[in-house]
C-alpha cells in the first residue's frame, strides 16, 4: 500500500464572524480577553462571557477610520476603559473567588461520607472551606462597606455603574472612584502590586 505523504494539518475555519471580534478587541485593545490557538491563530476563549459579548464598530467597521465601539453584553470589568490592567486581573480573581466558593458549597457529597463527622477527616472538605476562606480574606481586605458593596455589585452581580450611580444618587465618577480604591486593596490582597510598576 503506497505511503501518503504527511500533510501539515489545515487549521479548522474560524466560527462566522469571529475574526472580525478578534480584530476589534485587539485594534481597541482589549486583546487581554485572547488566547493563541495551536496553529497560532489568536482567539477567542471559547465558552467564556467575554467570547458572548459582541462588538460592534459603526463607520464600516474599522476604528482607524473614526469608528465608535458599542459594546453588546459587556462585563463592568471590560467596559470600564480607565481602569489598570492589574485592577482589572483583580476584579477577576475577586470574582473566580467568590465563583469557586459558590461551585465547590454545591457539590453534592459522596454517599460513603457521614454527615456527622465519624470518619478520620470527615465533615465539610478541605476544598470547600479554602475556596470560601480566600474568597471572606478578599472580601475583609475590602476593609469599608461602601467599598465592598461597589466591589460586589459591579464584580459579582454585574451591575453597571450608571445603575448604581442612580440608585445611590453618586455620581458616576465617584462609584468609580471606589471601585478603584477597591481593586487596589484587592490588588494589595493578592500580592499584584509589587509585581510592575503602573
Amino acid at each position: 500500500m503506497p505511503r501518503k505523504s504527511a500533510k501539515k494539518p489545515q487549521p479548522p475555519k474560524l466560527p462566522k464572524g469571529e475574526a472580525e471580534q478578534v480584530r476589534i478587541r485587539r485594534e481597541i485593545g482589549h486583546d487581554f480577553a485572547l488566547k493563541a490557538d495551536p496553529f497560532g491563530r489568536q482567539r477567542l476563549t471559547p465558552g467564556t462571557a467575554e467570547a458572548r459579548r459582541v462588538y460592534e464598530v459603526s463607520n464600516g467597521g474599522y476604528t482607524s477610520t473614526g469608528g465608535i465601539v458599542r459594546l453588546r453584553n459587556v462585563d463592568p470589568l471590560t467596559g470600564i476603559t480607565s481602569l489598570s490592567r492589574q485592577q482589572r486581573e483583580a476584579g477577576q480573581r475577586f470574582r473566580d473567588d467568590f465563583e469557586r466558593a459558590a461551585r465547590e458549597g454545591l457539590q453534592p457529597q459522596s454517599w460513603s461520607e457521614r454527615v456527622d463527622g465519624g470518619r478520620v477527616g470527615g465533615g465539610i472538605p478541605d476544598r470547600v472551606l479554602s475556596a470560601g476562606r480566600a474568597h471572606a480574606h478578599a472580601a475583609a481586605a475590602l476593609a469599608h462597606w461602601e467599598v465592598a458593596e461597589v466591589v460586589r455589585k459591579i464584580c459579582l452581580e454585574g451591575q453597571s455603574v450608571k445603575s448604581i450611580a442612580e440608585r445611590t444618587g453618586d455620581g458616576r465618577d465617584v462609584v468609580v472612584k471606589l471601585l478603584k480604591i477597591g481593586l487596589d486593596l484587592l490588588a494589595v490582597h493578592y500580592g499584584m502590586m509589587g509585581r510592575k510598576a503602573g
